[in-house]
C-alpha cells in the first residue's frame, strides 16, 4: 500500500512502480474523498504509459461517494463495514433491540446498493476488510471487540452482496493481535464452508510495527494460517518504506507454501489450550551438545527437535508441553527471523508449546538466536518481556512523519516494560484499532498529534515536536 498523498500524482506513480518492481501483484492507494478517488484515473493512466498494468485497489473509509467513484476506475475497492455505512464505535455500551439491529442492517443494505450496481457494471471486485478495533458501534454493542464480532460483520456484508447476486468478493479479517487474527479467519473459513460459498481470504497482521518486531509478528500470524491452508493473498504491514513489505511477504509464502505458493498438504488446526496455570514458555539454549534452561542449568524437560520441513503435530492437552527445537541452516538474519516465526508462531499463539530453542547451523549464533526466541514469544503474546508497540504502516491519510515518530517513541519509552503503546497515522482508524493499547500517539492533522490514555484523547493537537514529551508525561501520570 502506498503512503503518498493520492493527490500527488507523480509521487504516487513513482511509489506504485517501486512497489510493483519489488514484486507486488496489486497496489492499494488511499481514496479518502471523491477528489482522491477521481485522481486514481490519472495515476492509472500514468502507470499504463510507463508500462505497468498491475491492478489498483482503492482504500475507502467513511465515504461511500468516494467508493462509488473509485469503483468506476480501479480493479478493486476495499471497504470497511465498521466505518463505511455503519455508525463508528463509541466504546459506550448501550442496549440495542433486535428490531433496531435489523433496521440498521436494512439501512446499510440500501446504502450499499449503488456501489454493488456500479461494481457489477464495471466488473470491479470488492474487498470486505474488517479490522479488529474498527468494528461498528452496532457490532460492538452486540458482540464486543471480539473475533466473533469481526466475523459477524463480514458475514452480514457477504449476505447483502449475495442477495444482490454479486459475488466478486475478497474478505480480510485483520488484527494486531495474532490470536484474534487466527481465530477470526478460522471461524470465517468454517462459516463459508457451512454456507456453501467460497471467497478468497486476504491475510495480514495489521499495525505490526517495524524492524524485527514487525517481521516476527507478521510472520507468526500469517504463517499460522497458511500452514492450515487458509489464505489466498497476503499483505505485510510495516511502519517502513512500502517496498520493504514485499520481500517479507514473499519469504513467508516461499517458506510456508513452497514455490507453488500453495501448500500441498495443510497441517491440522491445533486447538487453543487454556489452563488454570500461568503460561510462561521458557527460552532454552543449546551449547556443546546440551540444552540449558534460563537458569543456566541443564534443561531436563522434553525437547522436540525437528527440521523446518517437518513441523511437529502436537496433540497433548497442555499437561506436558515440550520445548520446540527447530534446526535451521541460515546465514541471513531477516530470513531466519521470518522463517522461525512462521514455523513456530502458531504453537505459541495457541499455547501449545512449553518453550523454544532455535538452533542454526549457519552464521547466526548465540545471543541472536536467544533474542529471536524472546521476540517470537513477545509477538504471539505468549510471554511479554518488553513493551509492545502497535504502529500502522502509514497511508495517504498520514500528515506527519510517522516512521520517525515511532523510533522516537520506542527510544523514549525503552526504560519501561509491559506497556502497549500505539503510534497511529490518523484518527480514521487510530482510536479504534489501538483500543487495546494503554497509551496512544495518534496523528490529528498536519504535524499535529492527539495523546491517548486508553480510548480517551487526554491531550489534543500537540505539535509533533512536543508530542513524545507529552506522551511521557501522560504515562508518568498513569
Amino acid at each position: 500500500m502506498t503512503n503518498t498523498d493520492t493527490m500527488d500524482t507523480r509521487a504516487s506513480v513513482e511509489q506504485c512502480i517501486k512497489i510493483i518492481e519489488a514484486g507486488a501483484d496489486f497496489v492499494r492507494l488511499t481514496a479518502q474523498g471523491v477528489r482522491e478517488a477521481e485522481n486514481l484515473a490519472v495515476i492509472k493512466k500514468e502507470l499504463k504509459k510507463a508500462g505497468f498494468e498491475q491492478p489498483l485497489i482503492a482504500d475507502i473509509h467513511f465515504n461511500p461517494a468516494a467508493a462509488e467513484t473509485a469503483a468506476r476506475i480501479v480493479e478493486k475497492v476495499r471497504i470497511n463495514p465498521g466505518n463505511y455505512a455503519d455508525k463508528r464505535a463509541s466504546f459506550i455500551k448501550t442496549d440495542i433491540t433486535d428490531k433496531q439491529y435489523e433496521d440498521e442492517l436494512e439501512r446499510i443494505r440500501q446504502r450499499l446498493l449503488p456501489l454493488i450496481n456500479i461494481c457489477r457494471e464495471h466488473e470491479t471486485a470488492v474487498r470486505i476488510g474488517i479490522n479488529h478495533g474498527s468494528l461498528s458501534d452496532r457490532i460492538m454493542n452486540r458482540y464486543g471487540n471480539t473475533a466473533k464480532g469481526m466475523v459477524v460483520s463480514a458475514v452480514e456484508f457477504i449476505r447483502i452482496f449475495r442477495s444482490e447476486n454479486y459475488n466478486k468478493l475478497v474478505l480480510s479479517l485483520k488484527s494486531s493481535d495474532t490470536a484474534v487474527m487466527l481465530e477470526a479467519n478460522r471461524m470465517l473459513a468454517g462459516i463459508m464452508q457451512k454456507e456453501g460459498c467460497s471467497y478468497p481470504i486476504h491475510l495480514g497482521v495489521t499495525e505490526a510495527g517495524e524492524g524485527e518486531d514487525g517481521r516476527v509478528r507478521s510472520s507468526a500470524g500469517i504463517g499460522a494460517l497458511l500452514y492450515e491452508g487458509i489464505g489466498d493473498t497476503i499483505r505485510v504491514s510495516l511502519t517502513e518504506d512500502p517496498g520493504k513489505e514485499i520481500p517479507v511477504a514473499k519469504e513467508i509464502v516461499r517458506f510456508t507454501c513452497g514455490p507453488s505458493g500453495r501448500r500441498e498438504k495443510s497441517l491440522a488446526a491445533l486447538p487453543f489450550i487454556t489452563s488454570g496455570t500461568v503460561y510462561r514458555p521458557e527460552v532454552v539454549s543449546f551449547s556443546n551438545g546440551c540444552f540449558f534452561g534460563e537458569d543456566g542449568e541443564p534443561y531436563k524437560g522434553r525437547v522436540i527437535s525437528f527440521s523446518p520441513d517437518n513441523p511437529p503435530a502436537l496433540t497433548n492437552d497442555g499437561d506436558e508441553k515440550a520445548v520446540l527445537n527447530p534446526v535451521f541452516n541460515e546465514d541471513d538474519p531477516e530470513k531466519l527471523a521470518i522463517d522461525a516465526s512462521a514455523l513456530t508462531g502458531r504453537y505459541f499463539i495457541l499455547r501449545q508449546a512449553g518453550g523454544i530453542c532455535i538452533r542454526n547451523n549457519g552464521k547466526i549464533k548465540g545471543d541472536k538466536l536467544r533474542d529471536l526466541s524472546f521476540s517470537i514469544l513477545q509477538a504471539t503474546e505468549a510471554r511479554i518481556t518488553r513493551n509492545r508497540y502497535i504502529s500502522c504502516p502509514t497511508c495517504g491519510r498520514t500528515r506527519f512523519k510517522l516512521q520517525e515518530a515511532l523510533k522516537e517513541v520506542k527510544e523514549a519509552t525503552s526504560h519501561l516494560t509491559g506497556l502497549r503503546i500505539a503510534v497511529m497515522g490518523c484518527i480514521v482508524n487510530g482510536p479504534g484499532e489501538m483500543a487495546g493499547a494503554d497509551y496512544g500517539y495518534v496523528g490529528a492533522g498536519n504535524g499535529k498529534v492527539h495523546i491517548y490514555r486508553g480510548t480517551e484523547a487526554v491531550v489534543k493537537n500537540v505539535a509533533q515536536e512536543e508530542a513524545v514529551n507529552v506522551l511521557l508525561r501522560v504515562i508518568e501520570e498513569g
